[in-house]
Parts: structure tokens; C-alpha cells; sequence
């Protein structure tokens, strides 16, 4: 059983030497939603804190990204956000796929799917009020309907 645990803590030390990279841009934007579309100030404001750590190519990390494995742990959470929707790549989009996602935004966040309940746990500034889902879900349609 010592052996063990001491098996476990030099892997967890070795570990602690292997980090992903991390999703942070400085590049400009010029694909992102809000150069092509228009965003209003609140829904934009709502979107960055409540969606865009795994939603655009600028996460925010917290403290405990440097620790392993909770590192890989939160990466894999960002490339998948990532792959389903970028905000900051979304003019690279077909007009079919804004749609699906513009009516998916709004779907995922008034059945309060988005965003993840172990996100804003840690994040208590994402968690968005029915005023706010509402604000979101509202903009999200109406752009979906502009968008031809």
C-alpha cells in the first residue's frame, strides 16, 4: 500500500511538467460575431462572461489551470466548446450553420444547458438570471431571422 502511494505522488509531481497549451489569441478578430453582426453592449457583456472561456479563442483561466490534470481536464472542455461553436470564428460559417447555431444558442440557454452547471459553479458571474437567458435567447433569434 506504501508503495502505492508513493507511486501515485511522483505521478502526480511528473504530471505537474506536462501542460496543454493554452487558448489564448492576441491575433485580431476579424471573423467574430460581432465584426460582421450586431451585438448589443449587454448581450455582448452576458455572452463574454457567461460563454466565451470555451466559445472563442480567449479563455480565461483560473488558478488551479496549473495543476495537473484538471489542466488537460479544462482544455478538453474548451476544444469541444470550441468545435461546436467559436464566437470568434463565426463568420467563417455557412449561413446554414450561423442559423443552426444562432437557433441552438437560444435553445441551450433557455433550457438552461448552457452554461455548464460545473462552470459556473466555479464561475459565479456566468450564471445568468431568466432576464439574462432571455436577453440572450431574444437576440439569438432575431439575428438567426436577419441572416439570409
Amino acid at each position: 500500500m506504501k508503495k502505492i502511494a508513493i507511486l501515485l505522488v511522483v505521478v502526480l509531481i511528473l504530471i505537474q511538467l506536462f501542460h496543454p497549451q493554452k487558448n489564448i489569441s492576441s491575433q485580431p478578430k476579424p471573423n467574430a460575431i460581432e465584426q460582421h453582426y450586431t451585438v448589443p453592449e449587454n448581450v455582448s457583456t452576458l455572452l463574454k462572461n457567461a460563454c466565451y472561456d470555451c466559445h472563442s479563442n480567449n479563455t480565461t483561466y483560473p488558478w488551479y489551470n496549473n495543476l495537473q490534470p484538471v489542466a488537460w481536464w479544462l482544455s478538453s472542455h474548451v476544444n469541444d466548446g470550441k468545435r461546436h461553436l467559436n464566437f470568434d470564428e463565426f463568420n467563417l460559417y455557412t449561413v446554414e450553420k450561423k442559423k443552426k447555431k444562432l437557433s441552438e444558442i437560444s435553445k441551450t440557454i433557455k433550457e438552461g444547458e448552457m452554461p455548464l452547471s460545473s462552470y459556473t459553479l466555479m464561475h459565479t458571474n456566468a450564471k445568468l438570471s431568466d432576464e439574462q437567458k432571455k436577453e440572450i435567447s431574444e437576440w439569438a433569434t432575431a439575428l438567426e431571422k436577419q441572416i439570409h
